[in-house]
């Protein structure tokens, strides 16, 4: 049996009302309630401290004119840097908590979509002006777009062949790494550049303006899409727009799924209400993003099919064919406006450079090589290379499973979607924290049990951990990993629990003490 979430765990006792006036759009009590301030105001402090603190903990630049060798420069070093990844951390702890409290309340249906806007608002806002934070990747999406408009194929060479402020930022790891992203993204970092110049805080400032347009994309999705697959909004809302994987990693990255995620929503609304050559048109330019977007477009195309009429496979082939010729036009035009080739498709295992065991398959062949190599020293990679393609085949034979299963069309065409677009994350060659936003986009529009949503929880902070502030991996580190699951575990709780840790009757009971004392 599924927790219940007591109205003690609100976040604010202030915040109730008797109003209960229906809300037809989202299912809530359209309320006048007052705004969960405290609440807000605890995860803007967070947000502020983790601002302050990447100065000198996050993804900071080789020369830096901010901090330079001034007095600012001891936070890139020594006890200084210490201070500056602590700061970052309780920025973090106090974002999580606030995120937790705010989840509380809108459980408790005390915290209304305006609360969870507001709350977006002021806990983004900070980090809109931060340096990178737990990435450097938005150092090489700018030395990509540098390519391309010098005129290189950022598909056939890195970030390295050139020289400069933008390129000697890129994580090493990713120098000589081709570009793995779709050609409108590729005209995307070119528009950055062009707009920004060689100015690098300025390019990473407008780089994440222009994603953060992504989440608006979605954030404007989210009503349409709770009204057709039966969620709430407010929930919705809190799940993709409030999370620490939305602040912490899309927009203080930040990171180009928020733009691909974002055309994914708004494109798969459209296909739900009958637009199907405009939905169709804008998922496929989020594969012209990130290709992982490709995922959803064979389900949509069966909802296109059960609004038409005849025999299932005939019904098929009248929405198939006009589908694909929107994909060509589509993507052809990405192609040729961004100036780029195909080379992206051999580019996409680039990532598999990186092994770690968040992704499934590759944490089979981590773990089967660890026991062969207590018999003697292996190569890592046979493994790790058959695991990862067995992860592939069950992929593509979930893929098609769900697809027939949703062949029917309708919400459940889109929850299928949102399933396979979570295992072409966890399935993966790599899975970084960030890929898990994929099917999120689409799955928390879906009605959702208490227990579920104290998973995504735990699942968020874990995650978010997985990483220091740097963009380096802290997974082997294992008193830190302990330290992360434990954190994880308890906010986990903490959602549908008031007190997990039963803290309270020992808190009440110092707190009449004083009282008397004071007396």
């Amino acid at each position: 049996m599924p927790p219940s979430v007591s109205t003690e765990s609100a976040p604010d006792w202030s915040e109730r009302t008797n109003n209960t006036t229906a809300d037809q759009a989202t299912g809530e009590r359209r309320e006048s309630r007052p705004l969960p301030l405290r609440t807000i105001a605890l995860g803007a402090i967070g947000s502020v401290l983790l601002l302050i603190g990447s100065f000198g903990a996050g993804g900071t630049l080789v020369h830096d004119p901010v901090l330079g060798t001034g007095p600012l420069s001891v936070l890139r070093y020594g006890h200084g840097r210490d201070v500056a990844v602590t700061v970052v951390y309780i920025g973090f702890a106090l974002l999580v908590w606030a995120w937790v409290r705010l989840g509380r309340g809108v459980l408790a249906h005390l915290v209304t979509s305006r609360g969870v806007l507001w709350a977006t608002v002021a806990w983004l806002l900070p980090m809109l002006i931060a340096p990178p934070l737990f990435t450097r990747d938005v150092y090489s999406y700018l030395g990509q777009g540098l390519l391309a408009l010098h005129g290189l194929d950022p598909y056939g060479v890195g970030p390295s062949t050139l020289t400069g402020p933008i390129p000697e930022n890129v994580h090493p790891t990713w120098q000589t790494t081709p570009a793995p992203y779709g050609p409108l993204f590729m005209g995307v970092a070119k528009g950055v550049i062009l707009l920004a110049g060689h100015d690098v805080i300025a390019s990473v400032i407008v780089m994440r303006l222009v994603l953060l347009g992504g989440l608006a994309l979605l954030i404007g999705a989210l009503p349409g899409l709770v009204r057709h697959l039966g969620g709430r909004l407010p929930v919705a809302l809190w799940l993709v727009a409030t999370s620490p994987m939305t602040v912490v990693h899309l927009v203080g990255g930040p990171h180009n799924d928020m733009l691909m995620i974002g055309l994914l929503a708004v494109g798969t609304l459209l296909v739900l209400e009958g637009r199907h050559v405009s939905g169709i048109a804008l998922v496929s330019a989020a594969m012209a993003i990130k290709a992982t977007a490709g995922l959803a477009l064979p389900f949509l195309v069966w909802i296109w099919a059960s609004r038409l009429t005849g025999p299932l496979w005939q019904r098929f082939l009248r929405a198939v064919f006009p589908a694909v010729g929107v994909f060509a036009v589509v993507f052809g035009a990405c192609t040729l406006l961004a100036k780029v080739g195909f080379g992206w498709l051999s580019a996409l295992s680039a990532p598999g450079m990186i092994v770690n065991y968040l992704s499934a398959p590759t944490a089979v062949g981590q773990a089967v090589h660890s026991l062969v190599s207590l018999f003697g020293e292996t190569n890592i990679w046979p493994f790790v290379g058959t695991t990862r393609t067995l992860g592939s085949l069950l992929l593509v034979a979930i893929l098609v499973w769900n697809w027939w299963q949703a062949r029917e069309g309708g919400p459940e065409a889109i929850r299928r979607a949102a399933i396979v677009l979570c295992f072409g994350a966890f399935l993966s060659p790599v899975l970084l924290p960030w890929y898990t936003t994929w099917g999120l986009a689409l799955g928390a529009a879906f009605a959702w049990t208490p227990r579920a949503l104290s998973y995504v929880v735990g699942a968020s902070i874990a995650l978010v951990l997985a990483y220091y502030p740097d963009g380096e991996q802290a997974m082997y580190n294992w008193p830190f990993v302990a330290v992360g699951i434990g954190a994880a575990v308890l906010g986990a709780l903490s959602l549908v629990r008031y007190d997990p840790l039963g803290l309270s009757p020992a808190f009440g009971s110092l707190s009449r003490t004083q009282s008397a004392t004071r007396r």
